[in-house]
């Protein structure tokens, strides 16, 4: 099996935190995965993308057109970022309005959690609820056992569980 996925939004977001969960799960199934990001980490609310690509590649870079899954965690960087994307490629966008892609307002579901910054776990559980990812859910939960504080554990796991409940595909999830 091999996969490119790109993760983008800004930061604060957990792009990072995301992208180390997706890479965890292929790491613990045995698959070789290369990672990279390009960001402005010194300030928060840059933009970042990070890329995942599991399987056997050389480069951690995706291409134009390339990309398997897209998983955008701020809609402004539509734009910028589909473009990686394939044509067959399932795009799944953190947001409040109707659009391109699948469309999650994981900001809310984060919030009512009590937390902002757990949209990224949100859309990951969309993204495993669509099996657009080559993990399952159980993969993804050990990752985030193994990577986040334990003080975290439980409220990460909680907001991945409300991504793999979120609602109808033809409308905007559960907010």
């Amino acid at each position: 099996m091999k996969q490119q996925i790109i993760v983008s939004g800004i930061g604060g977001q957990g792009v990072l935190f995301l992208t180390r969960v997706i890479a965890q799960a292929a790491v613990n199934r045995g698959m070789p995965v290369l990672t990279a990001e390009t960001h402005g980490m010194a300030q928060r609310g840059g933009t970042v993308l990070s890329t995942v690509k599991v399987g056997d590649f050389a480069s951690p870079l995706i291409r134009s057109g390339q990309a398997d899954v897209g998983l955008l965690l701020w809609e402004a960087n539509l734009q910028v970022h589909t473009s990686l994307l394939k044509n067959s490629g399932v795009l799944l966008i953190n947001s409040d309005t109707a659009g391109e892609g699948e469309r999650i307002d994981a900001s809310a579901i984060a919030r009512n959690l009590g937390n902002a910054v757990l949209s990224n776990l949100v859309l990951l559980g969309l993204a495993v609820r669509r099996q657009a990812l080559f993990c399952t859910a159980e993969e993804c939960e050990a990752a985030i056992r193994q990577l986040a504080p334990a003080k975290f554990v439980e409220q990460n796991l909680a907001a991945f569980h409300k991504g793999l409940e979120s609602g109808n595909p033809d409308s905007l999830a559960d907010r």
